[in-house]
């Protein structure tokens, strides 16, 4: 993740905080942080019935995606911030690369004890998965053979997993 895109996600994020398309949370409600985890936790297990059954490769990618961003929103709840209804899949994305960008780096540091520089790597190549499977899902209708659906979805739920497991891990902290 480039610099210029960190610098216009916080531009965006600073924006959204203006216009109340994220809210800073005055209490927090352990229901609301407790339903986006269940929430992240059942898509992923939607996404891998859908793919061990091949029922469909386009909701293989809906799901994951959806896995990772009920987690995503549950680290930025954690943090004291709430998305509102208005491009909600774009408010979280830009917050998280805000919010969590510094965060997740000092966890992978932590846990892994990587250098700096592979660990900011490292968490630009989460968030850079977090808004390709954004995108993918967006796009993924259009894509024609059921291979490419199929290898697609593949990546997707792997992301996911991956994801999933290093957000809980940060919020178990």
């Amino acid at each position: 993740m480039d610099e210029k895109r960190i610098k216009r996600a916080e531009s965006n994020f600073k924006n959204y905080l203006d216009e109340g398309k994220i809210k800073k949370t005055g209490r927090f409600d352990n229901l609301i942080y407790e339903t986006y985890l269940r929430n992240a936790r059942e898509s992923l297990n939607v996404t891998n019935q859908l793919f061990q059954n091949k029922t469909s490769s386009l909701w293989v990618v809906v799901t994951s995606y959806y896995s990772m961003f009920y987690m995503a929103c549950a680290y930025l709840y954690k943090l004291g911030y709430k998305p509102g209804e208005e491009i909600v899949h774009q408010v979280v994305n830009e917050s998280l690369i805000v919010q969590g960008r510094h965060k997740i780096k000092n966890h992978i540091l932590e846990n892994y004890n990587e250098e700096k520089e592979k660990a900011s790597m490292i968490v630009d190549n989460y968030l850079d998965n977090y808004e390709r499977e954004r995108s993918k899902r967006a796009r993924f209708q259009y894509q024609t053979t059921e291979e490419i659906k199929e290898n697609k979805a593949k990546t997707s739920i792997s992301r996911a997993k991956e994801f999933l497991t290093l957000i809980e891990g940060i919020l178990q902290k």
